[in-house]
């Protein structure tokens, strides 16, 4: 069926990539076209790339075929189809306002590609062309082979912090309004990854800091994440200094979280948008943050350190008899207790709830026992080598501190080092009543402060478990997650940080992924589902002179993948995925045919 040039025009516009049929030479052929915006004449322009014969395929003898390959579907599909929705080439292409290279591929187009490389099958940028050759889903209607190392980094180069600030707020706004995801409860961390980027090496995001992976040798870069409560998607990021710390790297996010607060009121589908609040772990408390986030119309919610003044007055009145209450309904594990005070020099007022897990009090007796092994045959070592005069006092009492500053040990390991006549000596028992008052008054307990009053007690650790969505996030990104932001081989601070935006991109389609489909699988378990479906390349022996055909074969799918091709529409790339699903299912609608 033909089209008139209208209405192609108005398929360009709204969709990222259109797949039709058309005849040429008497055969047909599967065509993709894409429209691509072109910042400079503010106007879209069309590509199209032949993605092979639309042809029946030949009948041939089995004997005379052989398998040639296969080709990746499912996972790339899935996330492209996210992609699309999202608008991520355009919305990234039109904040950064670059020109595209002629005949190369546009900042927004590379970046998805480097998503989806992350995500799928992590490697070096030089194998990015490979890597796109090997699906069937195209990011782009360009060659595979314009897609090379040496193009993201001259596209690097060009793209500053605000052309990336302002995308992230942008594909944020989409998300909002595309998925609905829950944006009223908003989780903050930060975490840092290893690079091995020479000493010598200049650059200001890579430094020497507190490395999470115990690595003071390797310079790192910091990322700082702002998570949804739900979907575990990611909202906005920022790069920075591996030798940054939390407190400072939120002070300078507060332009972005204001700007990125009215974006999301903006794309929120109700007519009254919910209150904000920020959830934070203790590393990032700060009185001054406290009232910033107030002033930028945040409510707060962080768990205290237990250090904190505030932290002890409240522990002490948890201690109290039937002051700890048992919370109902998925909480049932769950003990808390609740007051109100003012906190810091400021007199913040805040309502502390002390929140009792039993998980997290198994969980730190077992790391108590195991330092407390480890501790007594080091004590061992160090009080037979005192008693043979082997040891100076001062010496000996680091060694000892050193030691007990593992897991609450110096709360109730008893350590004295004493000397008589030049000798040194060490004493030290383990006190079995301070143990069992730790146990009692401080082990599984977290205190949480917030300024939401009206909150209850189960809203409110309901809400601070939403901070394990960022650590789920920062798992993702780690070595041998889904879309890990390793292994890096760039130095420049550019590409460092493009490259961290496209991670984070590829961490948030493969997040929508998995709320796109419904189901409780984890996000690893959802993406293995999808790579698992591939097209098979079968190619034909025949007599007959000129190239010998190839053809795609559907693989057999489960339930879950049926699924997963319905609502991806797979089968707009690979109609033979339309045949192993049931006629009542294969409902997805063709585009249109020129």
């Amino acid at each position: 069926m033909l089209i008139s040039l209208a209405k192609r025009l108005r398929v360009w516009l709204d969709e990222e990539m259109n797949i039709f049929e058309r005849q040429v030479g008497g055969r047909r052929y599967r065509i993709a076209s894409q429209s691509v915006w072109d910042p400079t004449k503010q106007r879209p322009f069309a590509r199209q790339a032949v993605l092979g014969p639309a042809d029946p395929p030949p009948v041939a003898d089995l004997g005379l075929t052989r398998t040639v390959g296969t080709r990746r579907v499912g996972d790339v599909g899935a996330l492209l189809w996210v992609a699309e929705q999202l608008d991520v080439i355009k919305l990234i292409d039109q904040a950064c306002g670059l020109t595209a290279p002629r005949g190369g591929p546009s900042v927004g187009e590379m970046v998805l590609a480097v998503a989806v490389q992350r995500a799928c099958a992590p490697a070096a940028k030089c194998h990015l062309a490979a890597f796109l050759e090997s699906c069937v889903p195209r990011v782009s209607c360009l060659p595979p082979s314009t897609f090379t190392g040496q193009a993201f980094h001259r596209l690097a180069a060009q793209v500053t912090d605000e052309h990336l600030e302002k995308a992230q707020i942008e594909i944020a706004r989409s998300v909002i309004r595309r998925f609905e995801v829950s944006t009223d409860v908003l989780a903050f961390d930060t975490t840092n990854f290893d690079t091995y980027i020479a000493t010598t090496t200049a650059g200001k995001l890579a430094r020497r800091g507190h490395a999470k992976s115990k690595r003071s040798d390797l310079r790192v870069v910091g990322l700082a994440t702002l998570v949804s409560e739900t979907g575990h998607v990611p909202l906005l990021h920022r790069t920075y200094p591996g030798n940054g710390s939390d407190q400072t790297v939120l002070g300078k996010c507060l332009e972005a979280l204001g700007k990125l607060h009215d974006a999301l009121d903006d794309g929120d589908p109700r007519t009254r948008p919910g209150c904000r609040t920020l959830v934070r772990d203790g590393g990032s408390w700060s009185e001054q943050l406290e009232l910033d986030l107030d002033v930028a119309g945040y409510y707060t919610l962080i768990s205290l350190p237990l250090s904190h003044t505030a932290s002890q007055l409240a522990l002490e009145q948890a201690a109290r008899r039937g002051a700890m209450q048992q919370l109902g309904g998925k909480l049932d594990d769950v003990r808390a207790s609740r007051s109100r005070a003012l906190v810091g020099d400021a007199a913040l007022d805040r309502t502390l709830v002390v929140v009792e897990s039993q998980e997290l009090l198994r969980g730190q007796k077992r790391g108590i026992a195991v330092a407390l092994r480890k501790a007594k045959v080091e004590l061992g070592k160090l009080e037979r080598r005192a008693a043979s005069g082997r040891m100076q006092r001062e010496i000996l009492e680091t060694r000892v501190k050193k030691v007990l500053q593992r897991e609450h040990l110096s709360d109730f390991v008893m350590a004295q080092v004493q000397e008589s006549r030049g000798r040194v000596s060490l004493t030290w028992h383990v006190d079995a009543a301070r143990r069992r008052l730790l146990e009692r008054t401080r082990l599984g307990r977290r205190v949480l402060c917030t300024d939401h009053h009206n909150w209850s007690n189960g809203r409110i650790v309901h809400a601070s478990r939403g901070q394990w969505n960022v650590e789920e996030v920062f798992r993702r990104a780690k070595k041998g997650g889904i879309a890990p932001w390793g292994p890096s081989h760039q130095w420049a601070d550019n590409s460092l940080r493009l490259h961290t935006f496209a991670t984070v991109i590829g961490l948030t389609l493969v997040s929508l992924v998995r709320q796109a489909l419904g189901n409780r699988k984890s996000a690893q378990s959802t993406m293995k589902s999808l790579s698992d479906v591939k097209a098979t390349l079968v190619r034909v022996r025949t007599k007959e002179r000129g190239r010998r055909p190839t053809v795609m074969l559907a693989p057999d799918v489960t339930a879950d993948q049926r699924k997963a091709i319905k609502i991806f529409e797979l089968g707009s790339w690979v109609p033979a995925l339309l045949s192993s699903m049931p006629q009542s299912e294969s409902t997805t609608p063709l585009l249109p045919t020129a």
